[in-house]
């Protein structure tokens, strides 16, 4: 199948009742395993990269890697630019052919994250999807915080996103960057947001949060939840347990195969609980 839209994703998932995971790559070992999780689930799912992930190798060998693993998977699957934080990200992202594209300007005052998601939204073909924040989400991405948290404000939700023109929502709902196993999400704000947004919502911080509230996600009108910690936890894990059992260790290969298979599965473990009542 190849490629698709995330206006394609998003709408599978409404009109199913799922919720796709959006899972950050980086290497051909997370993406391998992203890819096999969603063959294994066949739930629409984004793939994602960050500009501070796109330092170590580019967007177009993050593009040209990611299509080439989906050629032949029967799933559509959205190739999303995540944190997003210069039009600069928007327009290298999807110059490299990335199909679904994050604006994050919550770190700005309300007036300019309005101008600078209208200006994403210019830039980003119809046929694309634009996902913006409102709020400013807390914890770290790649070891790099907000200068300001705040929580989304559901007086203004609805002038926001017909401001920006997005197609999906990302808020601040307790909800925090990184591993963060104590945090929850205040479901009766989520609720608030909801009644008040237009457009389906989007959590991040997936890796940390509670199955019980993953579990209930769709209730609330969420259609993605971002996860990253989780996949490259398993990763360093893996080659560290490699390293840990034989210092002299040296095939590689075989502790990359080993790596692929632990990111599968925190993977198909993810899009299974956002979806549980998913059959196996």
């Amino acid at each position: 199948m190849g490629l698709v839209s995330g206006l394609e994703v998003i709408e599978q998932c409404v009109s199913r009742g799922l919720v796709a995971g959006a899972f950050n790559t980086t290497n051909i070992e997370t993406t391998m395993g992203i890819v096999q999780a969603i063959e294994n689930t066949r739930v629409p799912t984004f793939i994602q990269c960050a500009p501070t992930n796109a330092v170590l190798s580019g967007y177009e060998y993050i593009h040209d890697m990611v299509s080439r693993r989906l050629a032949k998977v029967d799933v559509p699957v959205a190739l999303h630019l995540d944190h997003g934080r210069t039009l600069d990200d928007v327009t290298q992202s999807l110059a490299a052919g990335f199909t679904s594209i994050m604006m994050d300007a919550s770190g700005h005052e309300y007036d300019t994250n309005v101008d600078l998601s209208r200006k994403a939204r210019e830039l980003t073909p119809a046929q694309f999807a634009l996902e913006v924040e409102l709020g400013s989400i807390g914890g770290k991405e790649d070891d790099l915080g907000p200068e300001r948290e705040a929580t989304t404000d559901p007086d203004q939700v609805a002038e926001f996103v017909a401001a920006t023109g997005c197609e999906m929502l990302a808020v601040s709902v307790g909800n925090v960057h990184g591993y963060a196993p104590d945090v929850r999400i205040d479901m009766d704000l989520l609720r608030k947001v909801q009644q008040a947004s237009a457009v389906p919502l989007v959590i991040h911080g997936g890796s940390g949060l509670p199955r019980q509230q993953l579990g209930r996600l769709a209730e609330f009108g969420v259609v993605k939840v971002n996860v990253a910690s989780d996949l490259r936890n398993a990763m360093i894990r893996t080659f560290g347990e490699a390293y840990a059992a034989n210092p002299n260790e040296y095939a590689l290969i075989r502790v990359s195969q080993q790596a692929v298979t632990a990111i599968t599965d925190v993977v198909e473990n993810r899009i299974r609980t956002f979806n549980p009542k998913l059959a196996r």
